[in-house]
């Protein structure tokens, strides 16, 4: 899938979108995960990110600012006490 987001970004000419690769963040039954950063949107990370899938969060989220809801990973709040 990086490879992908790479293809994809340099085919859409999106020369201020910057792609890092890190190491595992803990989520290994929801690997590969990808983090996106876009001004004025929230910091969301994807979950179980293949190809066609990298190819639709840079269309739809990194150009059109819109999410790609069915891929999303909801963290468990960490700060939510249960009573």
């Amino acid at each position: 899938s990086l490879d992908a987001f790479i293809d994809e970004i340099d085919k859409k000419d999106l020369g201020d979108v910057t792609v890092k690769q890190t190491g595992c963040m803990g989520l290994c039954y929801v690997e590969p995960t990808v983090e996106v950063k876009v001004p004025g949107m929230p910091d969301t990370i994807y979950w179980k990110v293949d190809a066609d899938t990298a190819r639709k969060i840079v269309d739809e989220h990194i150009i059109n600012k819109k999410l790609v809801n069915n891929h999303i990973f909801d963290k468990p709040s960490t700060d939510i006490v249960k009573g």
